[in-house]
């Protein structure tokens, strides 16, 4: 019985985490909106490795699936757009404001409702997936000094309008881990959050540049796929 509940406390951490993020998000405290991203960025590890231990396990249930994708909602849609808002939507047309705040977790929920329901193809997900979406969004946060508010807006309806699209992603779930390395998943965590604690400049940054080139992968994949088509038909 205990073992078949570890990867649910795996989830429970990053909703614990995504709901912490919207505390500090809210915060007046200096950094409080950078220690908001870390956290979302500390989730997606969480996130990722919930479904690994679940199958390393045998322990993968339906409540674990629903379990996840309520905990993404928070973690990954509402948490990250909050922390945008705050960041950088305060001087920014209150009902545009509230309204692009307000569509980044909508289109998240309507992603993990389709993917709960529909079947995807096989070695893909079908629309960026909520975690990657949320962790763009957290991290461009960090640097709403530098970037206008306008491209901040734009890349916010941006990323929303990719978790609901029909874009190919590469799914990486697949990628197993094996039952005699649980041992060594405390220690990974304890360590990302170490690092992201001690680097809390260069992290990001890193975790930017990632994340936006799977976001971009997608559509790079589209615009071939497409290009090959009319090739076939024009041939």
């Amino acid at each position: 019985m205990i073992t078949k509940s570890i990867p649910n406390i795996f989830t429970i951490g990053n909703l614990s985490l995504g709901v912490i993020a919207i505390i500090l998000a809210f915060n007046n405290e200096t950094n409080s909106s950078n220690t908001a991203a870390l956290l979302v960025i500390i989730a997606m590890l969480l996130d990722g490795l919930d479904g690994r231990v679940a199958r390393a396990l045998n322990a993968q249930s339906e409540f674990g699936k629903e379990l996840d994708s309520l905990s993404d909602v928070i973690s990954f849609g509402v948490a990250p757009a909050f922390i945008m808002y705050q960041a950088a939507f305060q001087g920014v047309n209150p009902a545009m404001a509230w309204i692009v705040t307000a569509i980044f977790p909508i289109c998240g929920a309507l992603r993990l409702a389709r993917f709960n329901v529909i079947d995807g193809i096989p070695g893909y997900f079908i629309g960026l997936p909520i975690p990657a979406a949320g962790g763009v969004l957290a991290t461009l946060a960090l640097f709403h000094d530098e970037l206008h508010y306008s491209l901040l807006l734009i890349s916010t309806v941006a990323l929303s309008f990719l978790m609901v699209s029909n874009m190919k992603y590469p799914n990486f779930k697949k990628l197993g881990l094996p039952r005699k390395a649980m041992w060594a998943i405390p220690v990974v965590v304890l360590g990302a959050a170490v690092l992201a604690y001690m680097f809390q400049e260069a992290i990001p940054k890193v975790i930017l540049a990632l994340l936006l080139l799977y976001a971009l992968w997608g559509l790079k994949k589209t615009l071939m796929d497409c290009s090959l088509r009319a090739d076939a038909l024009s041939a």
